[in-house]
């Protein structure tokens, strides 16, 4: 039998998209290598707690307020299905979300065939032929791949097969006692070890090259949190543990431990050589593109660790075959949230509504708004002031404000910023004259700014300015004829309120207002 889409992973990404396509009443079908839902987290963190926010308390009674502070749950038409009825923590134990995608399954009455490990996918016309471990051969239209990112990054360091792995290391603390320890990367991973050992340890070194990017001051969760910021004040305060900047060049094992030869960035690439009892390498994952043949081998970015995607989520260079989850992460990798729950539960339904548009002829939902500007303001003010994927997708999902023929103007919610101009101009959205983006996005160099600096960047809380405000802020964007016309930034504001009649709506309304009607041509 041919199912129009088949997913492999039943994580939350798959999870998300089997939910999204139960509800419509498509032909799927998920297949998943391990015994229930999210077999990933069963294994991971390796110390078992999660660092992505969980806030029960809000204050907020609205729904989707709530899933701006809740970075756990799925998208589903039941209230009650949201992680934060399963752990009152704020950083919860991974178990607690295992627990919660096993009854998301269950009460989404997703379609998945457990421990069904997929061994070989090929391309042949009409589309994919997967084969699984038993020997069976399911066959689909679509082919949608929500892995994850399963396979260890290893760096290419001679020697690096004699360290210990992340994914594999004891995690009993005290088979560490008065040992020197050598952690290999400076991503969460890295330090949650860290973290782990502290107690025990007599001397933590963690290396990698470049500058160490701290989370609250890029605004991508990947890098390091303030959760394990205890290693950095360990260091600083020189307290037996210490961060090198610099790269290991080799690993030897000795008769007393393990020699590492590390060149130093900071003191122009000076060679030392530092013996440790054991070395760990926490550098990360890396997708896992084993199980396709030459049919359909997708090509790979970011040093091979993702796949190169379409804005939607299409394979460049297979067509057909998509991707979702932390896999769609590529495009935007170090910036924006699509490699975790809280983002990519966003991407994935836009996925949803792409794949629906494209193959099943179920258009993009609009809303349709009419002709008064004041309808357009009333729009975007309630979407930027409540909106969570926007929130969550800063600068990667946007929603649309489309003029067309006759003045008529419509709204549609949550479309991938580059995927906009090529549907534009192929129609899926009709007619279309001219077109806003809305987005919520930081300034431009919110990154190289400390945000706790008070000398850098004052300004009044009323200046609209836009390049200036670095913090979380609504930007419009006008198109015309698919050019770029004009930008309007909202100005911010400390509870994320963008409602004020003079600094928000009035500037908004004159923006839309002057834009909205056709250049008066040109006099000869």
């Amino acid at each position: 039998m041919t199912h129009d889409y088949l997913i492999i992973g039943a994580g939350p990404a798959g999870l998300q998209l089997a939910a999204l396509l139960e509800r419509d009443g498509a032909d799927y079908v998920v297949l998943e290598r391990g015994s229930g839902p999210g077999t990933f987290f069963t294994r991971f963190p390796r110390h078992r707690y999660l660092i992505s926010n969980n806030k029960v308390h809000t204050g907020y009674e609205d729904p989707e307020l709530r899933l701006r502070m809740d970075w756990n749950s799925l998208l589903s038409d039941d209230p009650e299905l949201v992680f934060t009825r399963y752990s009152p923590r704020y950083f919860p134990p991974a178990d607690d979300l295992v627990r919660y995608l096993r009854d998301f399954a269950s009460r989404t009455g997703v379609r998945v065939r457990y421990d069904t490990p997929v061994e070989k996918v090929t391309r042949e016309d009409g589309g994919f032929t997967v084969t699984d471990g038993s020997g069976t051969v399911w066959r689909a239209r679509h082919l949608v791949v929500a892995t994850g990112m399963p396979v260890p990054n290893l760096p290419s360091i001679p020697g690096v097969e004699l360290a210990e792995r992340y994914d594999t290391i004891d995690t009993d603390p005290e088979t560490f006692t008065d040992q020197r320890v050598l952690i290999i990367g400076r991503g969460n991973s890295a330090f949650e070890t860290a973290e782990n050992l502290m107690e025990n340890a007599a001397v933590i070194h963690m290396v990698g090259s470049g500058s160490l990017k701290m989370a609250w001051r890029t605004h991508y969760v990947g890098h390091l949190r303030a959760v394990y910021n205890n290693f950095l004040d360990s260091y600083q305060l020189k307290s037996q543990n210490a961060l090198l900047d610099g790269r290991v060049l080799s690993i030897e094992k000795g008769p007393d431990g393990y020699r590492v030869r590390v060149a130093f960035e900071r003191v122009d690439e000076v060679v030392k050589e530092l013996r440790y009892d054991r070395v760990i390498v926490a550098t990360g994952f890396r997708f896992d593109r084993s199980v396709f043949d030459d049919t359909c081998a997708p090509d790979t970015m970011v040093d091979g660790r993702f796949p190169a995607l379409t804005p939607l989520g299409e394979s460049v260079n297979v067509p057909g075959l998509y991707f979702a989850g932390t896999l769609m992460q590529g495009r935007d990798f170090g910036k924006a949230t699509t490699g975790f729950i809280h983002g990519f539960r966003y991407t994935v339904r836009a996925l949803h509504r792409g794949l629906r548009q494209r193959h099943d002829g179920v258009p993009w939902p609009t809303t349709v708004l009419g002709e008064a500007t004041e309808r357009a303001v009333d729009a975007v003010i309630t979407r930027v002031n409540r909106s969570s994927a926007l929130w969550q997708q800063f600068a990667v999902l946007g929603d649309l404000l489309l003029l067309g023929p006759g003045g008529t103007l419509r709204y549609a919610e949550e479309v991938p910023v580059a995927h906009v101009p090529g549907a534009v101009r192929a129609g899926d959205f009709g007619e279309v004259d001219a077109y806003a983006v809305i987005t919520l996005e930081y300034g431009e160099d919110h990154d190289r700014v400390d945000p706790f600096d008070v000398s850098a960047g004052r300004k009044s809380q009323q200046d609209a300015s836009g390049l200036d405000g670095r913090y979380l802020h609504p930007v419009v964007r006008w198109y015309r004829d698919g050019e770029f016309v004009a930008d309007h930034h909202l100005t911010e504001n400390l509870e994320n309120e963008w409602d004020s009649e003079e600094y928000h709506r009035a500037p908004l309304a004159a923006f839309l207002t002057a834009h909205r009607n056709a250049p008066a041509p040109v006099a000869p």
